[in-house]
């Protein structure tokens, strides 16, 4: 009987001697990090932490964000000033300058996020016209919309689409 409680005091220490060296490692590695609180660690970047008065700050107004359906990819072009003044199926006046877009299939005034793999730009377009009619494109888009995700100098380029459903 006095062997098993010897043992049992033994590992009893033991224990308490492994709990004692992992909590004091953690402690030096949490001093460590105390160092430098405003400042976080970004990868290869830091970025810091700037405080302020709750009450000074804006609110937050909680409206839903649209989730996205991909819709694959494919290649895009653009129309510009050529087609200005022109009406568009949803009967409006086409303008170039607008984030507009034209699409076979999809559903008129719907949104679409179109981005540009090769710089990983995006930018929601709304659907107000039909087409693309030229090979096998699958969108055209305003001039606007082309310049935002840097297709007016190729004048094609290939982009994934994703649907917003709000």
């Amino acid at each position: 009987m006095f062997m098993r409680l010897k043992s049992q005091r033994q590992m009893a220490i033991a224990g308490t001697g492994v709990f004692a060296a992992v909590s004091l490692a953690l402690g030096a590695l949490l001093v460590q990090d105390r160092s430098s609180p405003d400042v976080v660690k970004l990868g290869k970047g830091m970025a810091s932490v700037e405080t302020m008065q709750v009450s000074k700050m804006e609110p937050v107004i909680d409206t839903p964000s649209p989730r996205e359906s991909a819709m694959g990819e494919g290649e895009a072009s653009y129309y510009g000033n050529e087609l200005a003044g022109n009406l568009t199926a949803t009967g409006e006046v086409f303008d170039p300058n607008q984030l507009t877009a034209a699409h076979r299939t999809l559903p008129l005034g719907s949104e679409v996020r179109v981005t540009n793999p090769r710089n990983d730009e995006s930018v929601v377009v709304r659907i107000n016209d039909r087409g693309p009619y030229h090979g096998n494109r699958v969108i055209d888009l305003s001039y606007a919309a082309a310049q935002e995700i840097g297709l007016i100098r190729s004048g094609t380029g290939r982009v994934n689409l994703a649907l917003l459903v709000t």
